[in-house]
């Protein structure tokens, strides 16, 4: 019997009427394996993964091979969007013992839990030398049978290894200017020069990275640094991995020019990726970073939005191919025909050199992504140019969409809340700080229980799934929350941080400074997971660490910024090492050495003028306050008022005080000293 039919997980949810008998991961199914002295085949994906797709077609939805799961093993299904510790902690098994990993992930376990085979996908006959996935399935089920005792040691020893692996930072020491510079030396040994970026294909946006450089360069005045992030964000967009008619960022590109993207689209990456421009607009006025900033930021209302005023994980990389299948790419990609169909004779050949599409293509089938030509070279005029774009997507909105995955995950709202907060207080938008306020509550109301301190990972249609929330939801919901905070003024966000923070605290941090991605009272896996490093999003250490140093930078209260500082000793021991897979601690790290700078506006509403220079001052440490003097609840506006019946700005430093100032530019010169 199939168990995932009522799951709140999308992807568990295509897999509900799957021949085999899955079940969700849960107690009872080990306890099943035990009962019928089986393994257990563990398979971990998510909605948006294009190969998870595949294997599903070819080996899940075939009746033959399901026969054989359900006879010899006990099948569970994860989406390792709604379980990142499970994920973690057997993924880690995975990549130590085949040196790669990715996903659709397999992993062959005993009934407690224990891994001894493992894998990614696999065919369904034997291929590229790859054996097929029934090969697999029967070999597995032979050694289970006939070689026991050998792989219940094998699997003994893998979990002693893995539940021995932890993070010790000895006396953790905070990063210092020596480790900023290190980091930027080993960014500039990666940095691909011709085409930006770091390293070759396939090539991943670093927002993370990118984030850092600007820090740098703005603690710094490092033009290195700014020259880098630059060259990333123009290449980016005018790249096929940024969608040039909707706005937006594909996962990654499968070239290292940016060229064809791998076409899911996803939460996190946007969110990040529409803050790094907002961030690059305020730190050069670049006309194309406000555009991408903005272009982003609808594409995630627009897209994106939930009726409940939450955001969805992820868009598919697949879509109706329009001749009764599916294929990736098929929603976004472009032939010369089509451009002309839309736009007619004239307008069809000059869309076709603007955006590189030729009749051999640059994708699949002769068709092309969009892309845009270097800024030397326009080729339309504005209004004809926003005539074509606008066109083009009207008409690509009649094609069959791709598929949502409509699961909403704490920590990625998190990340929107201060995109979508940041890039509408800066650019005049209220719809997109309305937007943003709406997900804060989502999260403040659906996804938080124990009067605010604890966390559940998703919610789906406003119902809060069943899994705790882990590390990485604690950080970036306390980041958006003081974003908004920062953005409207409105001292619930701080609070809400605050208490989510004071669990971070509690619950999650070792004896030493170190974070575990799990609650001390979570689920006990085979290990309790704990990883530093920035992948596709900032990982839960860092996150949780950088929220603290902006809290304590608001109340005043030291042991928020000591925690923070505990926990970024590990930046200073990987800062040379690791830079590229370290970029929000790296950030962190720059705030560190930036600030304390704390900013109280008094007097002003919300978007004034000295509130609006506060925000746009780029200083990394920089915490911002706005309300009314002597406003109860915010320790930076206590006992600070008028200035000569005036709104006046407070700024101290090092916690050092300067003089009230009551010019705004006067106060963007305070803050850039």
């Amino acid at each position: 019997m199939n168990r995932l039919a009522g799951v709140t997980s999308p992807y568990l949810l295509q897999h509900a009427d799957n021949p085999v008998d899955w079940w969700p991961w849960s107690t009872e199914a080990f306890e099943e394996a035990r009962r019928r002295e089986v393994p257990v085949l563990l398979s971990v994906g998510y909605a948006s993964c294009h190969w998870c797709h595949v294997m599903a077609r070819e080996s899940f939805e075939d009746e033959a091979t399901a026969r054989l799961m359900n006879e010899g093993f006990v099948s569970v299904k994860v989406d390792r969007e709604e379980r990142p510790d499970v994920d973690a902690v057997y993924m880690e098994a995975v990549q130590a013992a085949t040196g790669q990993g990715g996903w659709p992930m397999t992993v062959f376990l005993t009934p407690d839990a224990e891994p001894f085979y493992f894998g990614t996908y696999f065919p369904p006959e034997p291929r590229h030398g790859m054996p097929s996935f029934r090969q697999i399935l029967e070999g597995v089920r032979t050694a289970w049978q006939d070689r026991h005792d050998e792989v219940a040691d094998v699997a003994s020893r893998i979990s002693a290894d893995l539940a021995g692996r932890s993070i010790r930072l000895g006396a953790p020491r905070p990063p210092g200017a020596e480790e900023m510079g290190a980091a930027l030396l080993g960014l500039t040994k990666d940095f691909d020069a011709r085409w930006g970026g770091f390293g070759g294909a396939p090539k991943f946006p670093p927002p993370m990275v990118l984030e850092f450089l600007l820090r740098h360069h703005a603690r710094t005045g490092s033009e290195g640094a700014l020259q880098m992030a630059s060259a990333t964000c123009e290449a980016m967009a005018r790249g096929g991995i940024h969608d040039q008619l909707g706005g937006g960022f594909a996962r990654y590109s499968v070239d290292a020019q940016w060229v064809v993207p791998h076409f899911e689209k996803m939460l996190y990456d946007n969110a990040l990726l529409c803050r790094v421009y907002a961030h690059l607009w305020r730190a050069t006025g670049s006309e194309q970073a406000r555009d991408v900033a903005l272009r982003t930021a609808d594409f995630l209302v627009r897209e994106l939005g939930t009726a409940e005023g939450g955001f969805a994980s992820a868009l598919d990389a697949d879509s109706d191919d329009g001749h009764g299948g599916h294929a990736e790419g098929a929603y976004y990609v472009w032939t010369p025909a089509q451009l002309t169909a839309v736009l007619g004779e004239a307008d069809g050949e000059l869309a076709a050199e603007c955006f590189h599409v030729t009749e051999e293509g640059t994708f699949e089938g002769g068709a092309s992504v969009l892309q845009l030509p270097d800024r030397e070279t326009p080729l339309l005029d504005a209004d004809r140019f926003a005539s074509v774009r606008r066109r083009l997507f009207e008409a690509r909105a009649q094609r069959p969409r791709p598929a949502r995955d409509d699961k909403v995950v704490t920590a990625w709202n998190g990340l929107a809340v201060a995109a979508l907060a940041e890039t509408g207080a800066w650019f005049g938008r209220p719809d997109l700080v309305e937007a943003a306020a709406r997900a804060a509550a989502l999260l403040a109301e659906v996804h938080t229980s124990d009067e605010g301190r604890r966390l559940v990972r998703t919610s789906r249609d406003g119902v809060p799934g069943s899994s705790a929330g882990v590390l990485e939801d604690y950080g970036d919901a306390a980041e958006g929350y003081l974003t908004l905070y920062a953005v409207t003024g409105e001292a619930e966000w701080l609070t809400r941080a605050g208490a989510l923070l004071d669990t971070v605290l509690e619950r999650f941090a070792g004896a030493d400074g170190a974070l575990f991605d799990t609650a001390d009272d979570a689920e006990q896996l085979i290990r309790r997971p704990q990883d530093p490093t920035d992948n596709a999003v900032p990982s839960g250490w860092n996150a949780a660490a950088a929220a603290l140093l902006t809290y304590g930078a608001y109340t005043g209260e030291h042991r928020y910024r000591e925690a923070a500082e505990r926990a970024l000793g590990v930046v200073r021991e990987l800062a040379a090492r690791a830079p590229r897979f370290l970029g929000w601690g790296l950030a962190a790290g720059e705030a560190l050495l930036d600030g304390p700078r704390e900013v109280a506006v008094v007097g002003e509403e919300p978007g004034g003028a000295l509130h609006r220079a506060a925000l746009l001052s780029g200083a990394p440490g920089a915490v911002v306050a706005v309300g009314a003097p002597g406003a109860s609840g915010v320790p930076l506006l206590r006992d600070r008022g008028l200035v000569d019946g005036n709104p006046a700005a407070y700024v101290c430093r090092g916690f050092v005080c300067a003089a009230p100032v009551t010019d705004p530019e006067a106060l963007g010169a305070a803050l850039r000293d």
